[in-house]
C-alpha cells in the first residue's frame, strides 16, 4: 500500500530510507517544540499549551503535506514568524495574542485563496530574488538580535541603545558555551546538533544550580489556555491591515523559497524549474497556518531542515508522515520543554539566524541597485525591531533606486503595488 501510495520505486527509494529520513528531518527540527512555546510565552501565552498547539501543527501540517502534496517537506510553526508575532505585534504594537492569532487565521484564509487562484504564482515569480534573499537575512538578523537579549549577551543602553550585556553571567557563558556545541556538532554532520545544543546546555545549566529540573515524561498539557482562544473580530481593525499582510507576505515567500529549494536539492523539479504539484503544497501549508491559529499558535511554514531528510535519501510524503507521527510522540515530553530555560534555546535562535543570514552571500555585490537595498532590508528589520518595517523600507528603496537611476523597468508591477501600498501604511496607518 505504502509503495503504490507514494510511488516509492517511482522516487527510486524505498520504506527503510524514508524512515530513516523522516527521523533525521524530526532531529533537525525538534528544536521548536522548546523554542516556539518559549518565544510565544513572552507574548503572555500559556507555555504547555503552545506546546500542545506546536506539536499538533506539525503533526496536521506535515501530514497534509506527506498525505495530499506527496513531498518530503515538514511543516511547524515558523522561526522568525513567531518572533514577528510576540515582539512585533505583542509587545512591539500593543496588541493582545488573541488579536494576533486572529490576523494570522485572516492570513491564513487569503493564503487559502491566492493558493486556489493563480495569484499567488504571479507574486512568487514577481518579486525580485534580491529582495527574496534580503527578507530571509533580515529575519535571520532580528533573531540573532533576540537570541543575544535572551541570553545576556547584550543589554539596553541609554546612549548607544545597546551594548554588551555581563557576559561573565552563568547564563551568558551557557548560551555562548551551546552556541559553539550546536556549531561543532553541526560541522561533524551529527543529527539533530540543535536539539542536542539545546539539551546539553539545560543539564549544565541544572547542574550549576542555574536553573530547575521539572521531569521527562507526563500526560500532555491542557491546551485549553489557547485553543480557539483567537479573536477574529479584533483583528479587522484598520491597524491590523500591515500586519495580516506581513504575516501572509513572509510566510508566502518563506514556504516559496524552501520548496523551491529544497525540492530542487531533492532532483523533484521539472525540466522547465518548475515544481510539479505547487498549487497542492502551497494548499497544504496555508491549510495548516490556520489549523496552527485555532490550536494557538504562530504561522505553520515549510521547514528548510527537511533538506537534512532529503540529503539522507527521503523523496517521498511518507518521509513527511514520519516526522508527523514523532511530532505527535513529543506531546509526552513538555516537562522537558518547560525545563529548558532561555538561555539554552537563544542558541538555537542565533544558529538560525546564521543559516538564514547567507541569503546575502546570493545577491549581486556589483550592483548598486540591487546591494543597497538588500542591505537596507536587512538591516532595518532588528534596527527598527520590526520585520514589516524592514520590508516596508526595503521594497521603497528598491523601487526609488531602481527609477532614479533609469531602470525602472526592472521593477514589475507587483512590486510597485508593494511599495505603494508600504508608503500608504507608513503615511496613514
Amino acid at each position: 500500500m505504502l509503495q503504490n501510495y507514494f510511488k516509492l520505486e517511482e522516487h527510486g527509494t524505498n520504506i527503510k530510507t524514508e524512515v530513516l529520513a523522516g527521523f533525521t528531518t524530526f532531529l533537525t527540527m525538534a528544536y521548536i517544540t522548546i523554542v516556539n512555546p518559549a518565544i510565544l510565552q513572552d507574548a503572555g501565552m500559556d507555555f504547555g499549551a503552545v506546546f500542545v498547539a506546536t506539536c499538533l501543527a506539525a503533526v496536521f501540517g506535515s501530514l497534509i503535506m506527506g498525505l495530499y502534496a506527496n513531498y518530503p517537506i515538514a511543516l511547524a510553526p515558523g522561526m522568525g514568524l513567531n518572533a514577528y508575532f510576540t515582539y512585533g505585534v505583542v509587545l512591539g504594537m500593543g496588541y493582545e495574542w488573541q488579536v494576533a492569532l486572529g490576523a494570522v487565521f485572516l492570513s491564513a484564509i487569503l493564503f487559502i485563496i491566492i493558493s486556489i487562484l493563480p495569484v499567488r504564482e504571479w507574486a512568487i515569480n514577481a518579486i525580485p530574488r534580491e529582495l527574496k534573499m534580503a527578507i530571509s537575512a533580515g529575519i535571520g538578523l532580528f533573531l540573532a538580535i533576540i537570541a543575544l537579549q535572551n541570553a545576556g549577551i547584550v543589554a539596553p543602553h541609554e546612549a548607544t541603545m545597546i551594548t554588551l550585556g555581563d557576559i561573565t553571567s552563568w547564563p551568558a557563558i551557557l548560551a555562548l558555551a551551546g552556541f559553539i556545541l550546536m556549531v561543532g556538532l553541526e560541522a561533524l554532520g551529527v543529527r539533530g546538533a540543535v536539539i542536542l545544543g539545546i539539551l546539553a546546555t539545560t543539564a549544565v545549566g541544572i547542574l550549576l544550580g542555574v536553573s530547575d529540573f521539572q521531569g521527562v515524561i507526563a500526560l500532555p498539557p491542557d491546551p485549553s489556555a489557547t485553543f480557539l482562544q483567537l479573536d477574529i473580530a479584533g483583528a479587522f481593525q484598520v491597524g491590523l491591515i500591515a500586519i495580516v499582510f506581513t504575516f501572509l507576505f513572509v510566510d508566502l515567500f518563506d514556504t516559496a523559497g524552501t520548496l523551491v529549494g529544497v525540492a530542487h536539492r531533492a532532483g523533484l523539479l521539472d525540466e522547465q524549474g518548475r515544481l510539479p504539484r505547487l498549487r497542492k503544497a502551497l494548499l497544504a501549508d496555508s491549510t495548516a497556518t490556520g489549523v496552527g491559529a485555532l490550536l494557538g499558535t504562530s504561522t505553520t511554514t515549510a521547514y528548510v531542515e527537511s533538506a537534512a531528510g532529503i540529503k539522507a535519501g527521503g523523496r517521498t510524503g511518507l518521509t513527511a508522515v514520519v516526522v508527523a507521527l514523532l511530532f505527535l510522540a513529543c506531546l509526552f515530553f513538555a516537562p522537558l520543554a518547560q525545563t529548558v530555560p532561555g538561555y539554552a534555546t537563544a542558541p538555537a535562535l542565533l544558529f538560525v539566524a546564521c543559516l538564514m543570514t547567507r541569503g546575502l552571500t546570493e545577491i549581486d555585490w556589483e550592483d548598486p541597485t540591487v546591494y543597497a537595498p538588500a542591505v537596507i532590508t536587512a538591516f532595518a528589520m532588528p534596527a527598527t525591531y520590526s520585520i514589516a518595517n524592514g520590508i516596508g523600507i526595503g521594497f521603497i528603496t528598491y523601487v526609488g533606486i531602481k527609477v532614479i537611476s533609469g531602470r525602472w523597468s526592472d521593477c514589475s508591477s507587483a512590486v510597485f503595488l508593494i511599495a505603494l501600498l508600504f508608503i500608504v501604511k507608513f503615511a496613514f496607518l
